[in-house]
């Protein structure tokens, strides 16, 4: 990756697929591989489906809900992974969003990555999950990653075309924080 910097970049990866294993989380395993290029960055995984469900709905409290909301507010390089269902992320990706307050995102660079049944589905990044951090004063990638079944071998082998956008959506994050770091 050129023009990497020399620190490992905060990253935090919400995955928002309520499967384990999922497709959802090995692409974005598989970008956070490209992150951190050999530097043991040591990104944290907000897996959503492990925490609890009334806190992420705003009923109750839990410190585990508490940590990841801070870890995503935190984050330099925030990866958003979802299944599409229904032409649109999931709703418990939403619920980390949706605990956040306004300008959360702000300073912060979004990899949005999107799995899917069909190709078409692959505009639920644009129509919801670029609104989504947009709605929170972040910034996406130009590039989102978007992979169906055929793009992505239950044994995680992944298509060219996916691993090349990853890496264009890499190379373009790293750019993007640099730039927005504070000087």
């Amino acid at each position: 990756m050129t023009g990497a910097p020399a620190s490992p970049l905060r990253t935090v990866v919400v995955n928002g697929s309520p499967s384990h294993p999922s497709r959802s989380r090995t692409l974005a395993e598989h970008v956070v591989g490209l992150l951190e290029d050999g530097r043991s960055g040591g990104a944290r995984f907000v897996d959503l489906a492990e925490l609890d469900p009334a806190a992420l709905l705003a009923l109750g409290s839990d410190p585990g809900v508490d940590e990841a909301v801070a870890a995503v507010a935190d984050a330099q390089i925030l990866v958003v992974a979802t299944p599409v269902y229904r032409a649109t992320y999931t709703a418990l990706t939403k619920t980390i969003f949706d605990l956040q307050p306004q300008g959360a995102l702000a300073g912060s660079v979004v990899i949005p990555i999107a799995t899917g049944y069909g190709a078409d589905h692959r505009l639920a990044i644009d129509h919801g999950l670029r609104p989504l951090v947009a709605s929170l004063d972040g910034w996406t990638t130009p590039t989102g990653i978007y992979a169906t079944r055929a793009d992505l071998a239950d044994d995680g082998t992944i298509a060219e075309a996916v691993r090349a956008a990853a890496r264009r959506a890499v190379d373009e994050a790293v750019a993007l924080a640099a730039a927005l770091a504070p000087r």
